[in-house]
């Protein structure tokens, strides 16, 4: 029997009962901000039932106790029977720490209601929408008795007609659009008797699925998840009699191993990925106790337990080549810690592949808080492997809003427990993530710089800060997207915008994206930040204005908007406006107007434009005193940077 990848930290004394007791006494729209964590402590079997309590949660009366918590639609449609994972993909996010919202479409209306543009998907757009295909879309049109020949008859015609729906949904909605890649079942396969056929249906299908693999890969708001590594362990495809009887095509299991993808789908979706991988290391990137064993005596690549240690060492390197910040956190003398990174020769990972190594005796979760607070982000942000589970449970209990990884056991397991959730799932990964590492370690020599510096004043001087603000170009949208998605303190509005949307935002007419690129005399911090601007006869909105923590506090953001204001006041404009909308993460930006000279107008209007939990507040500036760039900067500005001042009342 293979081995239970499940980690097996101790479930925390009454985790399900404190959810039953929740719903018992009608409280758990009340202790809804409670529910993450138990959930994060459950095993798959007990999630199970937790998500059947959470599917009689009313989102509405959460939403009226709880108005700060991040809120998801997703709409489920397909050609089968979807309540199960209906009912399993509302503890997913639930688990994330969103408030979801599951609606499901009538049984097997899924071409009228991507296709019709008055149906529920259109009239009720969710955030994400998550067509379900499956294998009886396509056999039931194949002729009884049938050849390999007629199923590729039946795939193309069908690929022609999910390429179709797909397109033209994506272009009429604003959310994002998932299909799925669809498993053979055996007892189809079964059905030919000669093997030459058995491979050339094989061969049909696994085209057909490249084919719409290749959809997800195109411009626009369309993903497509391949779901055949979820049959990856002990999880039927489908159940014979529940697919007969109820038209269900896929079993319970794999409906939930569906909605674990999908769940990670939306927090990529949303801006929720996670950023910082922090690491132990004795027994957990490598075998044996450091401190004991010495740098040579360390279980590293050799010998049974090394060569699992090695694979693990590869992983985790492989993640941080794709953005992944690693960190390690462990209970060792620093020195020891250092010299075994640099100098060991079969470690995959060296010291330069650590954003941060924090060594030494204290407790770890104070390790962690550290770590967060040393790269200006929340724990949230954080996921935590250690195979000591009294460390794991002690961060779990002092960091609720951290993710936690336990690897004790077998280190054979250790990826497997590593990627067994998704944690740093993204929509896309950029050039800036690939030297996301080395930008934050000349973070911290500008750190040091800091330390060094009389004061913040000689900091800024010596440090030599470059700036250009410029119209984005083809190959800035993904990381402008990106910003959008992740950038949680300095964001003005935190409208997320997928790739699509920034393009049509950068290209349409009365709009324009300008891109914020920021270096120092330590190199380059590459695309930092970004501005959105709508003209609207004489008044330019600032749509939305974000920046990352990376550059906090440089000036950076007095420069653009003088920069803004200064060419505004040239191109003929008679007031530049912008919104501020609160969440609970950006309230270090409330008052960014008021400070460099707008006028507070008032509440927003309701509309389109106000996506946001909570009401904006409207600032404007009448361009006569503006603020200057300041002077320890050197700023640089792109000709036509404005959209023109004339240009026809515009929605968002």
């Amino acid at each position: 029997m293979t081995p239970d990848p499940t980690p097996t930290t101790p479930v925390p004394a009454g985790a399900l009962d404190a959810l039953r007791a929740l719903h018992r006494d009608g409280g758990l729209d009340r202790h809804f901000d409670r529910v993450p964590a138990l959930l994060a402590a459950l095993d798959r079997a007990d999630l199970a039932r937790a998500a059947r309590l959470l599917a009689r949660v009313d989102p509405a009366r959460v939403r009226a106790h709880h108005p700060g918590l991040p809120a998801v639609t997703v709409a489920l449609t397909g050609g089968g029977t979807l309540d199960a994972l209906r009912t399993a993909l509302l503890a997913e996010l639930a688990r994330h720490g969103f408030l979801p919202e599951v609606r499901l479409t009538g049984f097997g209306s899924y071409v009228h209601e991507l296709g019709d543009p008055g149906s529920s998907l259109h009239t009720e757009p969710a955030d994400v929408t998550v067509c379900v295909l499956d294998h009886a879309t396509v056999f039931d049109e194949v002729p009884v008795p049938f050849t390999a020949a007629d199923v590729a008859d039946v795939l193309r015609r069908k690929l022609a007609l999910w390429r179709g729906l797909a397109t033209g949904f994506a272009g009429r909605s604003s959310g994002t659009l998932v299909l799925n890649t669809l498993p053979l079942p055996r007892n189809r396969q079964a059905q030919l008797l000669d093997l030459p056929s058995r491979a050339r249906l094989g061969a049909a299908w696994r085209a057909a699925n490249a084919e719409l693999l290749g959809v997800g890969e195109e411009p626009g708001r369309v993903l497509v998840l391949d779901v055949d590594p979820l049959l990856d362990g002990p999880v039927e495809l489908a159940d014979a009699r529940f697919d007969a009887y109820a038209g269900a095509r896929f079993s319970d299991g794999f409906l939930a191993a569906y909605a674990r993808e999908l769940g990670h789908l939306v927090r990529a979706v949303t801006g929720r990925t996670k950023k910082v991988l922090a690491v132990d290391l004795d027994e957990t990137l490598w075998g044996g106790v450091l401190g004991d064993d010495g740098v040579e005596g360390i279980e590293v690549a050799h010998g049974r337990r090394g060569e699992a240690f090695h694979r693990v060492q590869g992983v985790v390197k492989q993640l941080q080549s794709q953005g992944v910040l690693l960190a390690a956190v462990s209970k060792n003398d620093r020195e020891t810690v250092v010299a075994a990174l640099r100098d060991h020769p079969d470690l995959r990972v060296r010291e330069e592949d650590f954003v941060r190594i924090l060594a030494g005796w204290q407790p770890k979760p104070e390790s962690l808080r550290a770590l967060a607070g040393g790269l200006n982000l929340g724990g949230d942000s954080v996921v935590f492997a250690d195979d000591n589970l009294s460390e794991c449970a002690a961060v779990r209990t002092e960091l609720p809003e951290t993710t936690v990884i336990p690897l004790d056991g077998d280190p054979a397991l250790h990826v497997t427990r590593l990627l067994a959730d998704g944690w740093f799932t993204t929509t896309e990964v950029t050039s800036e993530d690939r030297v996301r590492t080395r930008r934050y370690r000349e973070e911290s020599a500008r750190a040091d710089f800091l330390s060094a510096a009389g004061g913040a004043e000689e900091f800024l001087a010596g440090l030599g800060v470059t700036v250009r603000l410029a119209p984005a170009v083809p190959a800035e949208i993904p990381r402008l997207s990106q910003l959008t998605l992740r950038t949680n303190q300095f964001n003005l509005t935190t409208r997320r915008l997928s790739a699509e949307e920034v393009r049509d935002a950068a290209g349409g007419p009365g709009t324009a994206v300008l891109g914020l690129t920021a270096g120092d005399r330590f190199g380059s911090n590459g695309l930092v930040g970004a501005v959105f601007l709508r003209a609207e006869e004489k008044v330019l909105h600032i749509e939305n204005m974000l920046l990352s923590c990376r550059v906090f506090a440089r000036g950076i953001e007095q420069a653009c908007l003088a920069a803004l204001l200064d060419r505004a006041s040239g191109a003929g404009f008679a007031e530049v406006r912008g919104t501020y909308r609160p969440t609970a993460k950006n309230a270090k930006v409330a008052g960014l107007y008021a400070h460099y000279g707008f006028e507070e107008l008032g509440p927003e209007e309701p509309g389109p434009s106000g996506g946001a939990a909570a009401p904006g507040t409207v600032f404007a500036h009448r361009l006569e005193r503006r603020p200057e760039v300041p002077g320890h900067l050197a700023l640089e500005v792109a000709d036509d940077l404005l959209p023109a001042p004339d240009a026809p009342a515009l929605t968002t």
